[in-house]
């Protein structure tokens, strides 16, 4: 048996508000190209398919598109579950007459106890879930922890486990020992933390989601796949892409990087030097950029002049502060609250306040006064 894993699409995501459609299709097409040329005989996603439980339409119609193209056109068997951003019950429909065509998505607790049996392999496929469902289940009012949980989940499911088999886990939640980035969503709601990877030893392998970075663990049978994309500056170092799993007398892992349509990037460089051509042309301005800034002056209209350039900047930050006067300091206390709010907005983002920023602004300050 060889498969691919990936996780943690969050189809639909925006980046510091730009919209990641464009990128999403790219990485997952080239995920598509990975399984047909490692000849995969099945891909899992390991949960998170969509960033939102109530996802954009645009967002559906993409998953759809793939599942036909994957599943339907390229005849690759899926294993899937959903994840804590995904809505259990909406991906849920469908789920019944998806299997006919060998496209496995469990979404229910229970359905986790039942594994799928594919060549010489028994998936069992275990959905995000909170202590709460597995305290129904077992029928066990102890069962507090996501760890209480696993132990009791480990056992039922190795009742099932076929000795002349392989056995995977794919699952979505957080394995101790485990490094974070920024752009995840923390999972102890419920009380579902964390759980001991030494629970994890009966599976030859099993097929993680939730980190979104694919060195996050290095335990011999576990694997996160990580996200495809890079969802924030926490992980601008860290390599994405999927793992090729090959289940043979022994367990055999290869990470296939992705590159990405536009990469996450850190700048460091003048005002000045950021408008000349001989600067820019040097580097990929149309990557997601976090700009550090050399200058200390004040800068008027600075974003407009730099996103004229530079189109995907996520933040600009000084690396030496900005010049600041005491006197300056000393009249801006008895400006009045108006004035006050404009020139603070135009200190911290370098351009004035919008027609509509200042209707908002005024309509707040109304209320206040009204409030007092």
């Amino acid at each position: 048996m060889r498969f691919l894993h990936t996780a943690d699409w969050h189809i639909g995501k925006k980046l510091q508000g730009y919209d990641l459609l464009k990128e999403q299709e790219h990485v997952l097409s080239e995920i598509l190209t990975i399984a047909k040329k490692e000849k995969v005989d099945a891909i899992v996603i390991a949960g998170d398919l969509y960033d939102r439980s109530i996802p954009a339409v645009e967002a559906v119609e993409m998953f759809n598109r793939l599942m036909i193209d994957w599943n339907l056109n390229e005849k690759f068997p899926i294993f899937a579950i959903s994840g804590n951003h995904d809505s259990s019950v909406r991906l849920s429909a469908g789920t019944e007459w998806f299997s006919q065509t060998k496209f496995f998505l469990h979404t229910r607790f229970a359905e986790s106890f039942q594994p799928i049996d594919y060549q010489n392999t028994q998936f069992f496929l275990l959905p995000y879930f909170e202590p709460i469902s597995a305290r129904s289940y077992f029928e066990d009012d102890t069962i507090r922890t996501v760890q209480q949980a696993m132990e009791k989940v480990v056992d039922q499911m190795q009742l099932a486990f076929d000795p002349a088999k392989k056995q995977v886990l794919v699952s979505h939640f957080f394995v101790t020992g485990s490094k974070k980035s920024d752009s995840e969503t923390k999972i102890e709601v419920g009380g579902l933390d964390a759980i001991p990877g030494g629970l994890l030893e009966p599976f030859d392998y099993v097929a993680l989601g939730h980190l979104h970075n694919q060195a996050a663990l290095q335990q011999e049978n576990a694997r996160y796949s990580g996200s495809p994309l890079k969802f924030s500056l926490s992980e601008i170092n860290q390599k994405k892409g999927v793992w090729i799993v090959d289940l043979t007398d022994t367990l055999v892992l290869d990470f296939q990087e992705i590159t990405p349509l536009y990469d996450i990037a850190e700048v460091t460089a003048s005002f000045k030097e950021l408008l000349d051509p001989s600067f820019y042309h040097t580097i990929n301005r149309e990557n997601y950029l976090q700009i550090y800034l050399k200058d200390r002056a004040v800068i008027p209209n600075m974003m407009n002049q730099l996103r004229a350039i530079y189109p995907r900047i996520l933040g600009v930050e000084r690396v030496n502060g900005r010049h600041r006067s005491t006197s300056k300091r000393q009249t801006l206390e008895i400006k009045q609250p108006k004035k006050l709010a404009e020139t603070f907005f135009t200190e911290m983002v370098g351009e004035p306040m919008t027609e509509q920023q200042m209707s908002w602004l005024e309509e707040t300050l109304q209320e206040l006064t009204e409030t007092e």
